[in-house]
């Protein structure tokens, strides 16, 4: 058998990383081989944002909507945090939906009528994640049940649970201060610039790290121009997302409290206090996605879940344990899910039957499907997860300015999730015609 050759392989010496140019061609020259990536759903998101700005302006376009809009999305954006896991393996998960809502009410359960101190309570909420996560892991990976058959049964049950928990028709409030506040307070001004700091030190630093590493391998990485060009580019995207932020998000303001006064004797019916820094949501978002990036990107853990999904078979004969594999990740979509059910009550100031129901898993899914996550298994980071939830919603909360009919915001949501899972087929196919 003969020895492969190397001599049609055009490889980049050590340190030559190319300019500015020769990188756009080369990202240019990726996109049309197929391998697109988020792009798709940032340019949608972009034109959405434009759309929404021109026609409602004055509504949409403004730092209390920004806000409002981080608030709708947080839960949406940590459950398909973790449903990215299960979605890489080509697997799905339709039970993460009421996984949350059941996660939920076992928090607002054990806090409120059992009165146990919200660390337990919140730990109970989150372990309840983790043995959905194991019951379904197990019975897909050892017994060989697909995944849409064992979450569409847990789907159905785990309503069930929840009645059981809750009962029917009932609802049970949260009253814990640090709960409340996860989704309805806002960090000090000076800590969102402090947070923001650290975020474009943490970038450039990580980046870094990365090209220099590539450089002692041998390998081609970006240019000092390019990495100081991404830089200054997140750095400029984040500091205005904080600067909005921290901006007084009431209309009136004559000080740092805003009275409304009725009646000719001018005496203050009503104070309403100043709304301003960023929400301590996204701190958590942050958190979540630095952490999760940092598994699928940096451990071999995360190397074998993009084995299993782009190959079961290879990786099971290159002797990664696939079904541990598969297990762990229905493991960590149940757990996010368990985050999502804590977002969502902390939002709602309580828990009932319908918390994680309705449309919230369906929008998960598309929130990481329209990211960037392919459905066929293999390829998706977690960051798609954040950026298709900011394009659901910017949806869901831009039509409605623009018309009361429900109907149209569900046909626009579905008609953009088509077009990520068109886009997601037409880039693989693209992907194997050019051999990547």
């Amino acid at each position: 058998m003969s020895t492969p050759q190397l001599t049609d392989v055009d490889v980049p010496e050590a340190g030559d990383t190319g300019s500015i140019g020769s990188s756009i061609r080369d990202y240019v020259q990726r996109v049309r081989s197929g391998d697109v990536g988020s792009l798709p759903a940032v340019l949608g998101l972009i034109a959405l944002v434009l759309l929404f700005s021109i026609l409602q302006g004055s509504t949409f376009f403004t730092p209390l909507n920004f806000a409002n809009l981080l608030g709708q999305g947080a839960a949406i954006i940590v459950l398909a945090m973790g449903l990215v896991f299960v979605l890489l393996l080509g697997e799905i998960d339709l039970s993460a939906g009421f996984a949350a809502g059941t996660a939920a009410a076992v928090l607002a359960v054990t806090l409120t009528k059992m009165n146990f101190p919200w660390p337990l309570a919140l730990a109970a909420g989150l372990l309840t994640g983790t043995v959905i996560g194991l019951f379904i892991g197990l019975l897909v990976a050892r017994l060989g049940i697909p995944s849409f058959v064992v979450t569409l049964a847990a789907f159905l049950g785990l309503q069930g649970v929840m009645l059981l928990i809750i009962g029917e028709g009932g609802t049970i409030p949260i009253r814990n201060d640090f709960l409340l506040a996860l989704m309805n307070r806002n960090m000090p001004v000076w800590a969102g610039w402090v947070l923001w700091l650290l975020v474009v030190l943490g970038y450039m630093g990580i980046t870094f790290r990365t090209i220099r590493a590539r450089k002692r391998a041998g390998l081609a990485g970006s240019s000092t121009p390019v990495w100081a060009s991404k830089t200054l580019a997140v750095a400029v995207l984040l500091g205005i997302a904080v600067y909005l932020l921290n901006g007084e998000r009431q209309v009136l303001r004559p000080g740092k409290v805003t009275c409304v006064t009725l009646g000719p004797p001018n005496e203050p019916v009503g104070c309403i206090p100043v709304i301003q820094g960023v929400p301590w949501s996204v701190l958590i978002i942050l958190l979540l996605l630095v952490g999760l990036t940092f598994l699928l990107g940096r451990t071999a853990f995360g190397r074998h879940v993009y084995a299993v999904g782009g190959n079961t078979e290879a990786a099971r004969r290159a002797g990664i344990k696939v079904s541990s594999i598969k297990i762990t990740c229905f493991i960590i979509c149940s757990t996010m899910a368990a985050v999502a059910g804590v977002l969502l009550a902390s939002r709602d100031n309580s828990v009932s039957p319908t918390t994680g129901g309705a449309q919230t898993l369906l929008y998960a899914v598309g929130a990481a499907v329209i990211g960037g996550t392919s459905l066929f298994g293999g390829r998706g980071k977690v960051m798609d997860a954040v950026i298709g939830g900011l394009v659901v919603a910017v949806i869901a909360n831009g039509l409605p300015l623009i018309t009361q009919q429900s109907g149209i915001q569900y046909v626009v949501t579905g008609g953009v999730l088509l077009v990520a899972a068109s886009v997601d087929a037409l880039s693989r196919r693209r992907s194997s015609a050019s051999g990547r």
